[in-house]
């Protein structure tokens, strides 16, 4: 197998965790506002012990992703320095092109993780509530514009014989491309909501289990169609048992779900996420990034690729560090593995008619 070959099959494992981790980041903050209960007394005024809960619920929620969100996201700078070493015409040409839709996930990500991080710091209500709007926001944009450009790549973009992206913003947003965005929001959620399941115990436990089976169903009718209409576009044999067993994960994880087994729901939601994900990678190959300008100008595994000498000092360099970062990842997994419950949660400090 050639190294470029090798190459495309890493990035799309990166990308694959970074789904996978980050897609119950994304859910539990799209989830936010709405599994973490609504508060009732304006913001001007103080708390009132329901408000008071709703608050712990969602600080259970953050919690739950407070430890790991961080090195989940690691894997996307990962997939993207390893996308800029391997196959820099790659690189070049998605990041100038897709530039503004990119640019709009670092913004919505940076207003997220600052969400995460200065929430609370102060205990004014207020305060508190536009955090909540920047981490549902920060999640919900991301999520949506990732399955908007990946599709968008899977289906082809306009390239010319330069390698350059002669189309813009508006490009992307194919009706294809938009419901790879509806549908990657719909499995992060279901996703999150099974790991909020998972995390937690008492009523908020209960509360996300319902969600996940509420909203598992149109998930799967929304991730058939999609993988469905792909598969018309270049499926194989390959790409077409994937989507199978997409389906079939799904299914299965939300009947665990219903069992109350939510280790193996997770496990469900997470394979049908990753088995997604290499049908689309499974469509593109050998193309890295395909041209409805003329298939001639294709980016391909051979002729976006770096140097054999590259690609070699790369993979050795893979070979060390990986299973070292997978163990550190998997250790923080394991320490913050117990579930929280709004017992867990001190009683905040609150600075009546503060702003």
């Amino acid at each position: 197998m050639e190294l470029s070959t090798v190459w495309f099959v890493i990035i799309g494992v990166l990308w694959t965790g970074y789904f996978v981790l980050e897609g119950f980041d994304f859910g539990v903050g799209i989830l936010l506002p709405f599994l973490g209960g609504r508060k009732r007394s304006a913001i001007e005024a103080p708390p009132t012990p329901a408000d008071a809960e709703v608050e712990k619920r969602r600080r259970v929620m953050l919690n739950t992703i407070g430890p790991v969100w961080d090195g989940n996201e690691v894997w996307v700078l990962t997939a993207g320095g390893a996308t800029f070493a391997a196959f820099p015409h790659w690189y070049a040409t998605m990041f100038s092109g897709f530039y503004l839709a990119l640019l709009l996930i670092l913004v919505a990500l940076i207003v997220r993780n600052l969400g995460f991080d200065y929430r609370h710091k102060r205990p004014h209500e207020s305060w508190k509530r536009r955090w909540d709007v920047a981490v549902f926001w920060g999640s919900l944009v991301p999520a949506f514009l990732w399955g908007v450009a990946l599709t968008s790549v899977v289906l082809g973009v306009p390239i010319d014989a330069d390698k350059e992206f002669t189309g813009n913003l508006l490009t992307l947003l194919g009706p294809t491309s938009l419901l790879g965005g509806l549908t990657f929001v719909a499995l992060f959620v279901t996703h999150g909501a099974i790991f909020v399941a998972l995390k937690t115990d008492g009523p908020i436990r209960a509360d996300a289990r319902r969600v996940a089976a509420r909203v598992g169903l149109p998930t799967a009718g929304l991730a058939v169609v999609l993988l469905f209409l792909l598969g018309l576009h270049g499926g194989d044999a390959a790409s077409w048992i994937t989507t199978v067993l997409a389906a079939a994960a799904l299914v299965v994880g939300l009947w665990f779900n219903l069992k109350d087994r939510e280790g193996m729901a997770f496990i469900g939601t997470a394979a049908t996420i990753a088995l997604a994900v290499a049908t689309y990678f499974l469509i593109l190959f050998p193309n890295v990034m395909p041209s409805t300008t003329d298939p001639a100008f294709s980016l391909t595994t051979a002729n976006a690729s770096s140097s054999h000498y590259t690609l070699t000092i790369m993979t050795v360099v893979a070979l060390v560090f990986t299973p070292i970062v997978l163990l550190y990842q998997g250790w923080t997994y394991w320490v913050f593995r117990k579930r929280l419950t709004t017992q867990h949660i001190p009683a905040d400090v609150v600075l009546e008619h503060a702003h």
